[in-house]
């Protein structure tokens, strides 16, 4: 279990405020987490390569490739606010 001390300092750096039945459950819930990772520092690891993820991780991205884009005139036939071959938004930025 961790101090009431402990538990109130780490609440004050992630600037929680915590009741006090709250400081007791987290000190015990800590306690158990930190138990925990004494445990798993008990394991032998020495063979074990280290990974980021625990399944093979790889980007899938397509070869860029150059198409036949739809024609400017009539993607644009259906708008009134078009201006030098593009789509007239309103200004967002003053």
């Amino acid at each position: 279990m961790i101090d009431r001390d402990t538990v109130l300092h780490v609440a004050r750096l992630a600037r929680l405020k915590l009741t006090d039945e709250e400081i007791e459950r987290m000190s015990v819930e800590l306690g158990h987490i930190l138990d925990y990772i004494n445990k798993l520092s008990e394991l032998d690891i020495e063979d074990v390569e280290p990974t980021a993820h625990i399944l093979p991780v790889k980007n899938v991205f397509r070869d860029d490739v150059v198409h036949q884009s739809l024609d400017r005139e009539k993607v644009l036939m259906n708008t009134d606010d078009k201006e030098d071959g593009c789509f007239k938004v309103p200004s967002i930025i003053e």
